[in-house]
């Protein structure tokens, strides 16, 4: 494969064998010409010789041949011993008598998760790697909406920190230490257009996540989504027990992700940090009623007319609306 220094590239060989052919080059002026060795063009020609213009294509650097490769039966016995014995390398490589560092490339190879992925007892994978992480798309507004909620910190009087990081290390943080709690964002994202609605409320009960459901499908069918087919969710409890009721209100299904794999919610977590770093964070709030006043128009700003990356640069809008 071409590197970023290579003298060479598919367009360069092409030009070195049309200056030998077509102009009649010498092979030491073509060498001269293009800061190459006399045998690197003998080496191009050759090859359009014998293969023509795929001749010049970038070939593998892997070697056709593989000697001192670890064979087939030693690579199985080291997968059959890990599989069985659930051990590292070092303790492997000790057992069959390969060294460590090529039972790592042999376990790699083989793609055996490592130890710390297993349940020490019965062996069986209990976390989850990306490996899960498939981007899609759906065909449709409101085929499939996903739901989330983001813990955040209440702003205490004053602003905090943020707002008079001096006086408030030197003496607030030291005088006061009542808990100012949290507030809970909770929100829902049209997997194909990725129109968004968000809430602060109290809490991340059951009940405060299914009418925020039921709020959240009435305000996406202001902007023409008066069907919901699927609400993605994680595993939480509240979840997984009190959304019931309201999908089925929709005549929706219900789906879950996978244990430990929120990126495959991952439109409505990539809202949570959107929402961090453009609305929560963009300013300094003194209190915790402007930052919760400032939510809906961020919200009209973000539907409308903040450009989103995967959506070529336009608005959630742009698939509901003609353009």
């Amino acid at each position: 494969m071409s590197h970023r220094n290579a003298r060479t590239t598919l367009e360069g060989r092409r030009l070195i064998v049309r200056r030998h052919r077509e102009e009649r080059w010498p092979q030491a002026h073509i060498a001269a010409a293009m800061g190459i060795s006399r045998n690197c063009v003998r080496k191009w020609l050759d090859r359009y010789e014998a293969e023509g213009d795929a001749g010049l294509e970038d070939r593998s650097s892997r070697p056709h041949h593989s000697p001192t490769r670890t064979s087939a039966e030693v690579e199985a016995q080291v997968v059959e011993l890990r599989h069985r014995e659930r051990r590292g390398p070092e303790w492997l490589g000790a057992e069959l008598g390969v060294p460590a560092r090529t039972v790592s490339r042999i376990l790699a190879r083989h793609q055996v998760p490592p130890l710390a992925a297993l349940d020490p007892i019965t062996g069986e994978v209990i976390r989850a790697s990306k490996v899960t992480a498939v981007r899609y798309e759906r065909a449709k507004p409101g085929e499939l909406v996903h739901m989330d909620v983001k813990k955040l910190g209440k702003i205490p009087p004053g602003g905090g920190w943020r707002a008079d990081s001096q006086t408030y290390a030197n003496h607030h943080s030291r005088l006061d230490k009542t808990p100012i709690g949290y507030d809970y964002v909770h929100s829902l994202v049209d997997d194909h257009t990725r129109l968004a609605y968000s809430e602060v409320l109290e809490d991340e009960k059951g009940e405060t996540c299914a009418a925020f459901l039921a709020r959240a499908a009435a305000y996406v069918a202001t902007y023409g989504i008066t069907r919901i087919e699927e609400v993605m969710t994680d595993n939480a409890w509240a979840y997984k027990w009190s959304l019931r009721a309201v999908v089925a209100d929709l005549g929706a299904r219900q789906i879950f992700i996978q244990p430990y794999c929120p990126w495959q919610n991952g439109k409505v977590e990539r809202l949570n940090r959107t929402l961090l770093i453009e609305w929560a964070y963009r300013q300094v709030f003194t209190n915790n009623q402007d930052r919760t006043a400032a939510l809906a128009p961020w919200l009209e700003h973000y539907n409308t007319h903040r450009r989103h990356s995967a959506l070529g640069g336009r608005p959630p809008i742009s698939r509901l609306l003609p353009t």
